[in-house]
């Protein structure tokens, strides 16, 4: 049981973090790439403002390993991006194996402490002759609660485990698709401004 209690502790502390940093919003700030197109128009795109954008969120990291290499060929700009590209959806990722174990590893936590649980009922009745069917029960009904915790704890790590696989792999794409935009407006001969 305090294995148990502890993945639950570890599980909702992962889900806390994770609800926290995987945010669209924070991840994903709206109009970046249009504010990118503004200063590079009014050349006020300097390495400052790209250091800035690099820290500021996973998606500006990303656009900023593009606009370091900007005046380079549009193949290397691309290969930066998803170089970092890479290392941004694996910090998105962070966590999300442990809370997966945890999904796995609790019913079996639960089940082992069940059948340690009968084991020591079982021993308990074979020392006192004639035990009584309500201390059977008792015990039986002891046992299986760490089953029933384990499992809870399983549900709910299995049901975020998925919810945050999904939204990285949602976010994943926006962040391709507005690095897509940044290198179209940074190449294109055409001088429109993104949405």
């Amino acid at each position: 049981m305090y294995f148990i209690l502890a993945c639950s502790i570890i599980a909702v502390a992962i889900i806390g973090e994770r609800l926290w940093q995987l945010q669209k919003s924070r991840v994903i700030p709206q109009h970046l790439v249009a504010q990118v197109w503004h200063w590079e128009r009014k050349n006020q795109l300097d390495s400052e403002r790209v250091k800035a954008m690099r820290k500021s969120s996973p998606l500006g990291r990303v656009l900023s390993s593009g606009l370091v290499n900007r005046n380079a060929p549009r193949d290397v700009m691309k290969e930066s991006i998803e170089e970092t590209g890479r290392h941004v959806v694996h910090d998105l990722e962070r966590y999300l194996n442990t809370l997966g174990t945890i999904a796995a590893i609790s019913p079996l936590l639960g089940l082992l402490g069940t059948v340690i649980g009968m084991i020591d009922v079982f021993n308990e009745l074979a020392l006192v002759s004639g035990g009584s069917v309500q201390g059977l029960s008792t015990g039986i009904s002891q046992a299986l609660i760490t089953t029933a915790f384990g499992l809870m704890v399983a549900i709910i790590a299995v049901g975020f485990y998925r919810f945050f696989r999904g939204r990285v792999d949602e976010l994943v794409i926006y962040m391709e698709q507005e690095a897509i935009k940044l290198v179209e407006v940074m190449h294109s001969k055409q001088q429109v401004a993104p949405e």
